[in-house]
């Protein structure tokens, strides 16, 4: 008989210690579930023999009383666009269909050696380019907080990272990773009522992890609760040799804070106006005056401040990711690696075929608006152009936070919207509406953190995003979960 699993990571952890629980039986109820769930489509590959194997080293470590940690035994998941050796890496699209990896990224690599369990490969938009998890060749996630499941009615998941998030939020796994370059984990976490997070830029290796942007790309965080996702965060951080772009100092563990401890007085809050833009729903609103009111009454300072460059974020992202995607989907040529057409007329013929096979409409509407951005003629007017406004959206932020510790916005402007209104425009103008609020935070590299709630009148999840200057992560987690204690969105689950 299955009993109800342990709620955060170390509770889990205690059990194996205990022998009240066994990571064997602990991983087959996450596949039970996962096969009754999925309807949800979160998973587009489990690795059942894989996790089965992991688990059996994971039950003897605890039998011999040494265990790797918090994580030895929890089952987790990886977006399909980290590389996870001998395991199939698609990122969604019919050109990596086949592609199976003989290295694995280095942030799985590091999760294995603290023992976690790989329960499987999680659904994505094609290369992560979307915000709903809509555009993979394997099909669209469905919200797991969805009213209806049928047809189209069902709520997105939100995107790219959408299957991490529902696997997540259904209980298939503790934790999950996706990646985040301009939202891709706090938009469906937010949607999805879990706790998504991005790091600074460079405290996390991308190696391994399949570039969309390669100087906005962090690999996220996804689970339940704060505590969770301090003990991911701790094992995989840290420098790589193999990632130039990894901040090359030692990496100081977060130390999880004790509610009890957590004090906000004197702490400034800066409430952003221009995240109060238009489409902002009148429940999101709500909740962020409300959270606001708490923290102002346990102590907070909280003060408005403006960004002024944040409404050029979005016109600025667009440019620079489809200039980057332009670059990094070149090596897609179906000679080296990648789906290969039957054309064999000429090299440039076979190219043409392989890419106009294997790329869908949004990945092949992206790779052309690059190139035109970065033509001769339009390169000084729009790239030049964007770098430096991207400068000064960093310059926002730094500017800002010499008056206030963190900021608090929504993440989403709504909660999640369903699959037949959100598919009614184009992939470009989503991703304009659902990545506003998320986006600014890659450009200037700070670290973002997606909090739960509270539910909305439709009973769908309503999160609120903190972010914070460079290398604040230990405060942000604080502060959320300071927030978590005290909005109890945990009630509703």
């Amino acid at each position: 008989m299955n009993r109800r699993l342990p709620v955060k990571l170390r509770e889990l952890s205690e059990c194996f210690r205990t022998k009240s629980l066994d990571p064997f039986s602990v991983v087959e109820q996450c596949f039970a579930l996962a096969e009754q769930r999925k309807d949800l489509n979160a998973f587009v590959r489990l690795s059942t023999s894989q996790a089965r194997h992991q688990a059996k080293q994971s039950a003897q470590r605890y039998r011999d009383g040494k265990p790797l940690g918090a994580l030895d035994g929890a089952p987790i998941a990886m977006k399909d666009n980290f590389c996870t050796k001998n395991v199939h890496t698609t990122c969604g699209s019919r050109m990596l269909e086949n592609f199976v990896p003989t290295y694995s990224a280095t942030v799985y690599e590091r999760l294995e050696c603290q023992g976690a369990l790989l329960v499987g490969k999680t659904n994505m938009d094609q290369f992560g380019m979307g915000s709903g998890t809509v555009d993979s060749i394997f099909g669209p996630t469905k919200n797991c907080w969805s009213e209806n499941l049928q047809k189209d009615e069902f709520r997105i998941a939100g995107g790219s990272s959408g299957g991490s998030a529902v696997a997540v939020a259904s209980g298939i796994c503790f934790a999950a990773l996706g990646s985040d370059t301009g939202g891709s984990t706090r938009n469906p976490a937010s949607y999805c009522g879990v706790v998504g997070f991005k790091s600074t830029y460079g405290l996390i290796s991308r190696h391994g992890l399949i570039p969309l942007v390669n100087s906005m790309d962090v690999p996220g965080i996804i689970t339940k609760n704060v505590d969770d996702c301090i003990v991911v965060f701790n094992a995989i951080a840290g420098p790589d040799d193999r990632d130039s772009t990894t901040i090359k100092v030692p990496f100081n563990a977060i130390n999880v804070p004790k509610l009890d401890r957590i004090s906000l007085k004197g702490l400034k809050v800066g409430i952003p106006i221009e995240y109060h833009c238009e489409g902002l729903s009148d429940e999101v609103l709500k909740a962020w005056t409300d959270v606001a009111d708490m923290l102002e009454e346990a102590g907070a300072i909280v003060e408005t401040v403006s960004l002024p460059y944040t409404s050029a974020s979005i016109f600025v992202y667009s440019i620079l990711n489809q200039c980057e995607i332009s670059s990094n989907m070149a090596r897609y040529d179906g000679i080296q690696y990648g789906h290969r057409s039957d054309e064999d007329s000429s090299t440039e013929q076979l190219y043409a075929r392989s890419r106009a096979e294997g790329f869908n409409s949004v990945v092949k509407n992206r790779i052309l608006a690059g190139n035109y951005f970065l033509l001769r003629n339009n390169y000084d007017k729009y790239f030049l152009k964007a770098l430096k406004v991207r400068r000064l959206i960093a310059n926002d932020f730094d500017q800002v936070f010499r008056k206030v510790d963190v900021l608090l916005t929504p993440t989403t402007l709504s909660a999640a919207p369903r699959y037949k209104d959100f598919t009614r425009s184009n992939n470009r103008d989503q991703c304009a509406v659902q990545d506003f609020c998320t986006q600014p935070a890659n450009m200037g590299g700070i670290p973002a953190l997606s909090v739960p709630i509270r539910l909305s009148e439709e009973q769908l999840p309503i999160s609120l995003q903190l972010m914070g200057p460079n290398f604040s992560e230990q405060r942000l987690f604080e502060v959320a979960k300071w927030i978590e204690a005290n909005v109890q969105f945990d009630k509703y689950c």
